[in-house]
């Protein structure tokens, strides 16, 4: 199995995704409304925004917008594919397919790498800082240690969140949307995956409780 090195310096020379030791999907049980829809829907450009069709007020890069792509046909579909050097993820809808989606990752120190799975999904999600983030910036968040933030369009959760959990305990690590969408294409986050709202509820329409996730 290759090391994450030559992974990522795979991407880099041949300009396409390699494969990754996935697992297929485990069964979880879904909430009301959470049943993942169709993977290989079409993406909404009207919605989602394209690199012809940018979204208002944003400034990312053209490429960072969702868009179908072909990527190593012996990824298993449904899972997820996180290269955070490259700041994309990738949903693969089929064999040879994948949508993918432009992200923020962690800042340097704060990177998230390893397998997970999808073990929470929640729409307008509350929030509440870990204890490691009040320690480091006690100034931004230390209001917020004891009772969180409830969901809603201030929340830096926005407006879904997928929970990644690491044999069956939470990892503390979200895919989740944004109050700050020019920050895709960036590592700047405390250690999750922002997407843009719109994207990050096209994601959470795609995938269901137990999907495999790995971030390089």
């Amino acid at each position: 199995m290759p090391d994450r090195r030559s992974v990522l310096s795979a991407v880099a020379a041949l300009g396409v995704l390699v494969a990754c030791p996935l697992r297929a999907a485990q069964p979880g049980t879904a909430e009301p409304g959470e049943a993942p829809g169709d993977l290989d829907a079409p993406l909404d450009a009207a919605v989602l925004g394209n690199a012809l069709q940018p979204l208002p007020g944003l400034t990312i890069a053209p490429e960072l917008y969702p868009v179908a792509v072909t990527v190593r046909r012996d990824l298993l579909p449904g899972t997820i594919v996180v290269l955070s050097r490259q700041h994309y993820l990738y949903l693969i809808t089929r064999k040879g397919h994948a949508i993918r989606y432009g992200v923020a990752v962690g800042k340097q120190e704060l990177v998230f790498r390893g397998e997970a799975v999808v073990g929470r999904k929640s729409e307008w999600p509350r929030w509440k800082p870990t204890p490691e983030m009040v320690e480091r910036h006690p100034e931004a968040y230390a209001k917020y240690a004891d009772d969180g933030m409830d969901g809603g369009p201030k929340n830096p959760l926005g407006a879904r969140a997928i929970y990644l959990f690491q044999n069956g305990h939470d990892t503390a690590v979200r895919i989740h949307g944004t109050i700050e969408p020019n920050s895709i294409g960036k590592s700047v986050s405390n250690g999750c995956i922002r997407m843009i709202n719109a994207h990050v509820i096209d994601l959470y329409r795609r995938v269901g409780l137990g999907t495999a996730v790995s971030v390089f």
